[in-house]
């Protein structure tokens, strides 16, 4: 890993204090190589008890730190670079995880005083599960390194062509709700089946856990996998087909569509 780097998190809410947890479990960083600014300090009592620096002053906050994560909604995203960009200069780093504005709008507001990188982690990342997303100019190119390096330490990473990163907001942020209510569901078939809620839970999400590694770790198609347990005249494909007669393929892949239309309205 690169040297370590002073990290400031603008708007620590639910992703912003996530990636803070992710990145601190690693134990490459210690809370005091961290600043988490929110503007109710108090909802930070802890992260500050644990030794992290906590603030309501997003200039001071910048002025201490080499990356700039900035967790805020779209909607805050203006008013808060206009906020920072006095502080900003060509040692600091912009790490935004705000959908749906570009590298060239956000250079743009900043006057293109520092570089910029676009990051989609997903709330994996608070136990060193996320799937990030990353893009960048080739102008700023030296600094993807330094920022992989750091997202790296809280999940895979993928450098992708920033025209992608609305898609990967649906398929790994937005993702992570998709496979909650497949685990939800799922859960709710092992009730009637005989189990007790908590051990139906722990069985779908144990298993969802499996498959999904099954699939990094041997890089098959899902569907070799799925031939492995599906014997002719079986339960396995009996399930499989009364899942697909009712839509299961196409309401996921219709509500991953619906999910990216959306991205469009959030600015």
């Amino acid at each position: 890993m690169t040297s370590k780097k002073k990290i400031t998190i603008i708007g620590s809410g639910n992703i912003g204090t996530a990636i803070y947890k992710g990145i601190i479990s690693s134990g490459s960083y210690i809370p005091s190589d961290f600043t988490l600014t929110r503007r109710r300090i108090e909802l930070l009592e802890e992260y500050k008890v644990a030794g992290v620096n906590v603030t309501t002053d997003n200039v001071a906050a910048v002025k201490a730190s080499d990356l700039i994560i900035l967790t805020v909604l779209p909607k805050q995203l203006l008013y808060i670079l206009d906020e920072i960009k006095p502080a900003l200069g060509s040692s600091k780093t912009i790490v935004s995880v705000v959908t749906a504005y570009t590298i060239e709008e956000i250079k743009d507001r900043i006057g293109n005083k520092c570089p910029v990188v676009l990051a989609m982690p997903n709330t994996a990342v608070a136990v060193g599960e996320s799937m990030t997303c990353l893009a960048t100019g080739k102008e700023d190119l030296d600094k993807l390194g330094v920022v992989k390096d750091v997202f790296n330490l809280a999940g895979e990473v993928l450098v992708i062509p920033e025209q992608l990163m609305g898609g990967a907001t649906i398929l790994a942020a937005c993702g992570v709700a998709f496979f909650m209510r497949y685990v939800r569901a799922a859960s709710q078939g092992g009730i009637q089946v005989g189990f007790h809620a908590s051990e139906a839970q722990l069985i779908a999400a144990q298993t969802a856990k499996g498959a999904a590694k099954l699939l990094l770790e041997s890089g098959n198609h899902p569907e070799t996998e799925i031939d492995k347990v599906t014997t002719p005249m079986g339960c396995t494909i009996a399930g499989l087909n009364e899942m697909e007669h009712n839509g299961m393929s196409s309401a996921l892949i219709k509500g991953i569509i619906a999910s990216y239309s959306e991205l469009k309205k959030l600015k």
